[in-house]
């Protein structure tokens, strides 16, 4: 919701300080210019990005709409995480093949839908937990693979934000294309009345003055705010590997989850004691 309310700011700042220079609006109406910027803006994405990422950049442009992780959320993790440790403390690793196998129908993991909703974290985490349940991978063997895991995710899931942020970049570029087709217009009008070159002059120049609006106002921040909501994203993959490294590596639960806790940023961080009575309450009520 912020975005939007950026959005409205930069809007309203930029046309309101023209409307009090003395502006007309109106002037400033070019569908032409609009056509012009914005059919290649989207033209050079759709050429620029295989389908994949273009499907992506849509998901996490909707994403940025959305409310960001909180604390709730890195906790509920966490202690979705202990109930299992616990439940491969007591009955072994094997138990927990129906866990990993079949998350929904799992008396631990069903009871987080938000966990279960995000199928590239729960795919991650099973794939995970089948490596540590086969016991033949040591430790550092694990967390080098795991290390490789995310390093190709994150890749991918940081293309479109890249993507857009070069597109931001061509946009005063693709303003001038627009203003210069303007500017080829009013050549060919030169011999006619003042006042129309002077309207094709200024049809024109709207199209440089939206070429840089649009970069700077819209599109650069857009692709910020979507690095920012994959970055905070990539936590609770962050979170979820240093917990399970430390639970392969014997820790007990209690202490793998601490491991996990440690690696999530301040902003989001439950505090020690907020982790150690929600795993105590999930524990009691079995």
């Amino acid at each position: 919701m912020l975005i939007i309310v950026g959005f409205v700011i930069v809007l309203f700042s930029v046309l309101g300080g023209f409307i009090m220079e003395g502006g007309h609006l109106l002037v400033l109406f070019q569908p032409a210019e609009f056509l012009i910027i914005g059919g290649a803006m989207i033209g050079s994405i759709i050429v620029s990005l295989p389908i994949k990422t273009l499907k992506l950049m849509i998901a996490q442009i909707k994403g940025t709409m959305g409310a960001p992780p909180t604390k709730e959320s890195f906790m509920q993790v966490l202690v979705m995480l202990y109930g299992i440790f616990q439940i491969a403390r007591k009955d072994g690793l094997v138990a927990l093949e129906a866990h990993i196998e079949n998350p929904e129908e799992s008396s631990v993991i069903s009871k987080y839908p938000e966990f279960l909703s995000d199928h590239h974290l729960l795919a991650f985490f099973a794939d995970t937990m089948r490596l540590i349940q086969s016991g033949v991978v040591p430790a550092h063997d694990l967390e080098a693979l795991i290390d490789t895991d995310l390093d190709i995710h994150h890749e991918e899931v940081g293309k479109p934000s890249v993507a857009l942020s070069k597109v931001g970049d061509s946009l005063p570029g693709l303003g001038i294309v627009a203003a210069v087709l303007g500017v080829v217009i009013t050549m060919g009008a030169i011999g006619g009345p003042p006042e129309e070159i002077g309207h094709k002059v200024g049809a024109a120049l709207v199209g440089t003055f939206l070429g840089i609006l649009l970069c700077y106002g819209f599109v650069q921040p857009l692709a910020n705010n979507m690095e920012g909501v994959v970055k905070q994203k990539s936590q609770y993959y962050i979170l979820i590997k240093q917990a399970l490294l430390g639970f392969h590596k014997g820790m007990a639960p209690s202490i793998a989850v601490e491991l996990g806790r440690r690696s999530i940023s301040a902003d989001f961080r439950p505090g020690f004691i907020e982790l150690e009575e929600a795993c105590r309450a999930s524990r009691e009520k079995g």
